[in-house]
């Protein structure tokens, strides 16, 4: 007899046909598998899930800083998820007009609008500059609201939080354990400048 097995908690539930229900736990629970290999596991699953999310996003574009290479500009891979360098200045930004509103930076890392001056913050794993000394909430409550660690000043464009609150809990906490996986790069992006009155 065949017994159809549903895994809800995965994000897309699978469905498979097995021939006894012993297989069923073996499945579920593993065969002689320790809670914390099926920890590990599960924290393998969630920081590859989280490569693959934050890749697709496409977070290196705004906060791996671009240098010149041979060809052109190019992520800066020794900076990889660093942020806006703290040592470039830069010089004061552009006037907008009627068909230019905001401007971007050499590095790709700054950007000038109605706003004022936004910077891509570090979010590898050092602990004083990065991500390093967030906790997974901290995290998960900034893209839901907007706000810096989800209590602190507004998180400014081009940073696509409103798009991101949309996704789950779950895929926000898996970007957030592959940050974590980040080598860390100490590096203090700028602070936001609110625009001049």
């Amino acid at each position: 007899m065949k017994h159809h097995v549903v895994l809800p908690h995965l994000h897309t539930a699978f469905r498979f046909s097995v021939k006894k229900p012993a297989v069923v736990g073996l499945i579920l629970f593993g065969v002689g598998g320790s809670p914390a290999v099926l920890a590990a596991s599960s924290n393998a699953d969630a920081v590859s899930r989280g490569a693959y999310l934050a890749n697709s996003f496409g977070c290196a574009d705004c906060h791996t800083p671009m240098k010149m290479g041979p060809k052109g500009p190019e992520p800066d891979q020794s900076r990889a998820l660093s942020g806006h360098p703290e040592q470039l200045k830069l010089s004061p930004s552009p006037k907008a007009d009627e068909s230019w509103a905001w401007f971007g930076s050499v590095t790709n890392t700054a950007y000038a609008g109605p706003w004022g001056i936004s910077y891509a913050a570090n979010i590898t794993s050092d602990k004083e500059t990065g991500l390093g000394a967030w906790n997974e909430d901290d995290f998960v409550h900034a893209i839901k609201t907007g706000k810096h660690a989800g209590v602190g000043r507004p998180i400014m464009p081009p940073m696509p939080w409103s798009a991101m609150s949309h996704m789950t809990e779950d895929d926000l906490r898996a970007i957030f354990h592959y940050l974590q996986t980040v080598p860390p790069v100490r590096n203090r992006a700028p602070d936001y400048q609110p625009p001049v009155q």
